[in-house]
């Protein structure tokens, strides 16, 4: 089992950064392929951001590309989510997921942090 827990969101002005961890424990981090997920309020849940257990390989979502950077610690159990040059569009609850394998779906899911952009 793992247990995900996600700090570093909350309310930010449009052209700020803003960094989000997910700090895991319950099984050993460094096998663990981690993304970042959010969800606003009536829009499905949507990929933000994945990093492979060895941080080499990483993807973006078209809609933070550039923008945002996803990073890991291994010697930490840290996943983070540095997101620069925020939107209003990017208002919403964001959530840190792994899994113990390169396919397949996200089988841990932390409880979510909110991140709140002003325009």
């Amino acid at each position: 089992q793992v247990q995900l827990v996600e700090t570093g969101g909350g309310l930010v002005q449009a052209g700020d950064s803003l960094r989000l961890s997910c700090a895991a424990s319950g099984r050993t981090f460094s096998i663990l392929n981690m993304g970042w997920f959010r969800q606003a309020p009536g829009k499905e849940r949507e990929l933000v951001a994945t990093i492979t257990n060895s941080g080499i390989s990483t993807y973006y979502g078209d809609s933070v590309k550039i923008r945002f950077t996803i990073s890991r610690d291994n010697a930490k159990n840290t996943v983070y989510l540095q997101m620069n040059s925020l939107k209003a569009e990017d208002t919403a609850i964001y959530y840190c997921a792994a899994k113990p394998t390169a396919t397949g779906q996200y089988r841990y899911w932390g409880q979510g942090t909110q991140v709140t952009v002003s325009s």
